[in-house]
């Protein structure tokens, strides 16, 4: 077979990306379901959608367990598992075609250690007085994000431009400076369960969700969204090198420096209010562009489509698998994404052949 008929044939299996698309946000609103409904207390669909319906509407709320379950604690919660995915994987998806490496995730610019390193400051030096993932938490993995994105711009701009190359070597290399400063506040952490807090937080959660707390991630990465779609021709190019891009109108130096400064901000968002999730920004676009091709125009909104499905439903794992205990996220996110991303590459590597 000739590799023009196999180029055919690896297109005519791709998924149509509408009905993709479709499918994909009535598996979100099941998953959301369930992740409301299931926990220690289960609350059938009917009631669940009883409760957010009556609150939506302005309907008089009858005090009760449900109700303050439902809209309280856990929709809240959902909501943010899925903004958090959404999220990661546009990051992962935009990272990937800014640095031209489909190895890249949210985290490799070190936007993530900043943003740990201030967490990790906040409670070890006490000034993350709110309690974990609390306001007072949630601002200082901020203010490291924006330490760590200021730390990687000025190091990236000593030259003319924003080569691929340089913005991943310095931000790997801020990336571990941080991570050291972490690890050595974290030895000095005076007792274990703020050594514990610390690894918990690291290793990623969403358990202080509320509702205050959605306005900022959801105002992010909907305008994060909007700036990638828009770019997403620009996006296409960069693939193809910086010449080609160039020659088809697009400035590849100023187009990284702005994805730069928008996944930074997005993946600093996302890091404040639930810690490092690993895994999600990395496999998401691997399991898109395996499903509707390379182009951005399909795979962004696919992407966040994806994230958001898959973070929901790692959540809604974390919160039931065991009975009386939580587990982190990153945990299993690391679990189920690392044989999931081999076998995706496996495939990918076997339809080159």
């Amino acid at each position: 077979m000739t590799a023009t008929a196999k180029a055919a044939g690896r297109t005519a299996r791709r998924l149509r990306p509408g009905p993709l698309a479709l499918a994909l946000v009535l598996l979100l609103l099941a998953a959301l379901t369930a992740g409301v409904s299931l926990g220690t207390t289960d609350i059938a669909p009917g009631e669940v959608w009883g409760v957010v319906g009556r609150r939506l509407t302005g309907q008089e709320v009858k005090p009760g367990t449900d109700d303050l379950i439902v809209w309280q604690l856990r929709l809240p919660r959902a909501l943010l598992a899925a903004l958090v995915g959404a999220g990661l994987g546009l990051v992962g998806t935009a990272v990937q075609a800014l640095v031209r490496n489909p190895l890249a995730d949210p985290y490799l610019l070190g936007v993530s250690s900043g943003a740990s390193l201030g967490a990790v400051a906040a409670i070890v030096l006490g000034a993350g007085a709110g309690g974990l993932l609390g306001l007072g938490l949630s601002s200082a993995a901020f203010c490291g994000a924006l330490l760590s994105f200021a730390l990687v711009w000025t190091f990236t701009r000593r030259e003319r431009g924003f080569s691929a190359l340089r913005l991943v070597l310095v931000g790997v290399a801020v990336g571990q400076f941080l991570s050291g400063v972490t690890s050595y506040l974290v030895l000095r952490a005076g007792d274990q369960q703020r050594t514990q807090s610390v690894l918990f937080w690291l290793m990623g959660s969403l358990g202080g969700a509320t509702w205050e707390r959605l306005a900022l991630p959801a105002l992010t990465v909907a305008c994060g969204l909007v700036f990638l779609l828009a770019r997403a021709r620009g996006l296409n190019t960069l693939l193809m090198g910086d010449e080609t891009a160039a020659g088809l109108g697009v400035d590849p130096r100023r187009l990284r420096r702005e994805l730069f400064v928008v996944t930074s901000v997005l993946t600093g968002v996302l890091v404040s209010v639930s810690g490092a999730i690993g895994f999600v920004g990395l496999l998401v676009p691997h399991l898109c562009r395996l499903l509707v091709g390379g182009d951005h125009r399909r795979m962004l909104p696919l992407s966040a489509l994806t994230g958001a499905l898959l973070l929901t439903v790692v959540d809604l794992v974390c919160r039931t698998a065991l009975p009386a205990q939580e587990l982190p996220i990153g945990v299993v996110t690391a679990l189920l994404g690392a044989p999931a991303l081999l076998y995706l590459l496996d495939r990918r590597l076997a339809r080159s052949v």
